[in-house]
């Protein structure tokens, strides 16, 4: 197995689908939004952000299937090891089913939990509620869709990445339209459309991948899947008290009155747009620094993690460009309620921010992610949560939205510092020749 030098204009191959087909997860959330602003109220809009909030923090708890499976994969296949590159594969997509089929199952216990602890108003709460009942059917899809997506970038398969993601966001958004335009449905409509478009996701990415589904004896072994489960133990930490920071920020924006809720909503579609998208740089990292983890090449390490760090600030102050510029253009353009549509155009600063404030946080990600390094990623997680709800409580009561704004650019600050404290550590792991933590980080 040849492993070329990694080049800018080799990043940028890889990267280029990773960023479009991040695009396009990024704009399901869009459509979703921009449908509810043209074709819905202030609580129509508010009760999408908040569901949206919710069916997030439930199926990124589960994130780790598609963060642990690029990892294991590329290092699988920096050790040259094809069968077990086809064995994580397929334990990612039973884990993942299982697990959607269980939150299909339990799905009217969290009904009555999850929306609790909202400062929203009930009318938004219902709402919600509709589109939670309606969305919730995609959730096996989406489980098994994130180990489908983990080993297209563990395997460098980043065209057919962006091919995935085009067929759910073209099924979701003719679907939005259809259901809320057409028939009238409001935020269940939305809950439905995405839900259609994920079990057609999952048929199409099961075809691209059925080369990988040859049986393998190695898929049932207890002690790798023993060990699967223990090496996404600290991921799923650290992903919960990420996602905690995005409800509190939301939850924050309620507590401020449903318009502010609406135009936080509206912008969260902004900050979500420039995470995907450089999170293209942060997979390819992930993809060759897992590579480099497996090979034990300290060299490829340290040239993965430059090179794509250089790609990504540019892509990050372009992106932050275009905000500045055009972001009062699209929200005047998409955003009908005027309450909504003020409170968006007054905090499109801050937003325009987060691409450039973000990125050494995301990149770090992607670096920690490649080496499955579980632990570091649990504790930076769980610090920068800590912090960021500190520095929300300082904040906010002084200074309103601005306050809470301010708290959220924090948080990315914090991550990237608590990360940071890690990164010798993991250099030096390299340089040592410790075996590589496949499957299990925990040593």
């Amino acid at each position: 197995m040849t492993n070329p030098t990694l080049t800018r204009s080799k990043v940028l191959a890889l990267s280029a689908p990773v960023m479009l087909a991040q695009a396009a997860t990024a704009s399901t959330g869009v459509v979703d939004t921009a449908v509810m602003g043209l074709y819905g109220t202030k609580f129509d809009l508010g009760a999408v952000g908040v569901a949206a909030v919710v069916m997030n923090f439930l199926y990124w708890a589960f994130g780790f299937l598609r963060m642990s499976t690029t990892g294991l994969t590329a290092q699988a296949a920096g050790a040259e090891d094809r069968i077990e590159v086809h064995s994580v594969l397929q334990r990612a997509l039973l884990l993942g089913g299982a697990l959607g089929l269980a939150i299909l199952i339990l799905s009217p216990l969290l009904r009555l939990i999850v929306f609790q602890p909202f400062a929203a108003s009930e009318e938004v709460k219902t709402l919600a509620v509709e589109y939670f009942n309606a969305r919730v059917w995609g959730a096996p899809a989406v489980l098994m869709g994130y180990g489908i997506t983990g080993w297209l970038l563990g395997t460098g398969r980043t065209g057919q990445l962006l091919a995935f993601q085009i067929v759910m966001n073209g099924t979701n958004a003719g679907l939005d339209i259809w259901f809320v335009a057409g028939l009238g449905w409001g935020p269940m409509g939305i809950g439905a459309g995405t839900a259609i478009a994920e079990w057609v996701a999952l048929a199409f990415g099961l075809f691209l991948v059925r080369g990988g589904l040859t049986r393998s004896r190695q898929i049932f072994d207890r002690a790798r899947i023993a060990a699967l489960i223990n090496a996404n133990r600290d991921i799923l930490v650290r992903t919960l008290a990420l996602l905690f920071c995005f409800a509190w920020f939301v939850n924050a924006g309620a507590s401020l009155g449903t318009a502010t809720l609406a135009g936080n909503e509206v912008l969260l579609q902004f900050v979500s747009v420039s995470a995907f998208v450089l999170d293209g740089f942060a997979f390819v990292a992930e993809k060759e620094i897992g590579e480099a983890f497996g090979a034990r090449n300290r060299a490829r390490l340290m040239r993965a993690m430059r090179l794509t760090t250089e790609m990504a600030f540019l892509f990050g102050a372009l992106i932050s460009l275009a905000y500045f510029t055009a972001g009062g253009w699209i929200i005047q353009s998409f955003v009908s309620d005027a309450e909504a549509r003020a409170i968006a155009q007054s905090y499109l600063p801050f937003c325009a921010l987060i691409p450039l404030i973000g990125l050494p946080s995301w990149q770090l990600d992607g670096f920690f992610l490649g080496a499955t390094q579980g632990r570091a990623l649990r504790n930076a997680g769980v610090a920068a949560c800590l912090l960021y709800v500190g520095t929300d409580f300082l904040l906010r009561p002084a200074f309103g939205n601005t306050g809470v704004w301010s708290a959220f650019l924090t948080m990315y600050v914090w991550r990237a510092v608590a990360l940071g404290v890690y990164l010798p550590s993991l250099i030096r792991q390299t340089v040592s020749g410790t075996p590589p933590p496949q499957p299990a980080p925990h040593s």
